[in-house]
């Protein structure tokens, strides 16, 4: 059961879920914001799963990588991360929008609402859409989806042609909020299988880690600092040492 924290009221430590589905814009989103979550529910005996909404393809500042290489890549780099996590072979699944087109329509929700009802989690994981000044495009419409998505896989009238039956999660935990009401406390075990999942996504390296030579360890070792940093920040909000904060929602 969750308990209040310190700081402004916020809860900490959901009951570790069965089944967890992360919903995310592009490969390495969800080890960025809820890596060291599922890496502690995993570890607990948690089912982790993945739903990476666009293919991945432009996630380079390099003009001449070719695109559908690069979808190969990243997709590879994102299961190798998810079993660093602890997930299972087969966790994840890929919806391949193009990168950077990625609309909140209404085939795109039927999509989420069908991984939500096969996968069955008690707790679903995403991009908060009503964080301020979000520039990235496919992390706002990331964001309606996984709302919009919880909604339609709990009501039985939405998209018919689903053959899974209806299902509600417990809880819907919404990253990167700016009015963030919960924090998933992180250890070490959680936060060294985060770190070690992020560094599974070497194709960005350059454009999000801060890491120009693979073989660097002291640019390795930078990232993982600031990674450890980002987590004390995230933490205090419930005056954790180390955590990830959400905006919570349960009245689903």
């Amino acid at each position: 059961m969750s308990h209040p924290g310190p700081g402004a009221g916020a809860t900490t430590d959901l009951a570790t879920p069965s089944v967890a589905l992360a919903v995310a814009a592009h490969p390495d989103d969800v080890e960025f914001q809820a890596g060291a979550t599922l890496a502690r529910w995993a570890a607990a005996g948690c089912a982790i799963h993945h739903l990476i909404l666009t293919d991945g393809s432009k996630g380079t500042w390099d003009p001449a990588t070719d695109p559908a290489s690069l979808v190969a890549v990243r997709e590879a780099e994102q299961r190798a991360a998810a079993l660093r996590l602890g997930g299972r072979p087969g966790g994840v699944r890929f919806l391949r929008w193009p990168d950077g087109e990625l609309e909140a329509g209404l085939r795109q929700r039927a999509q989420v609402a069908a991984a939500i009802r096969e996968v069955r989690p008690e707790v679903v994981l995403g991009h908060d859409p009503w964080r301020r000044y979000r520039l990235h495009p496919d992390h706002r419409n990331a964001g309606w989806l996984v709302c919009d998505g919880v909604v339609a896989a709990r009501d039985p009238l939405f998209f018919p042609e689903l053959a899974t039956p209806p299902h509600r999660p417990r809880a819907l935990l919404l990253w990167e909020a700016d009015e963030a009401n919960h924090v998933e406390v992180a250890d070490e075990a959680a936060i060294e299988s985060k770190v070690a999942a992020l560094l599974e996504h070497h194709s960005q390296f350059v454009t999000t880690h801060g890491i120009s030579d693979q073989a660097d360890l002291e640019q390795r070792a930078a990232f993982e600092g600031r990674v450890r940093q980002r987590l004390a920040e995230r933490g205090s909000v419930a005056g954790a040492s180390a955590g990830e904060s959400f905006r919570r929602l349960d009245e689903l």
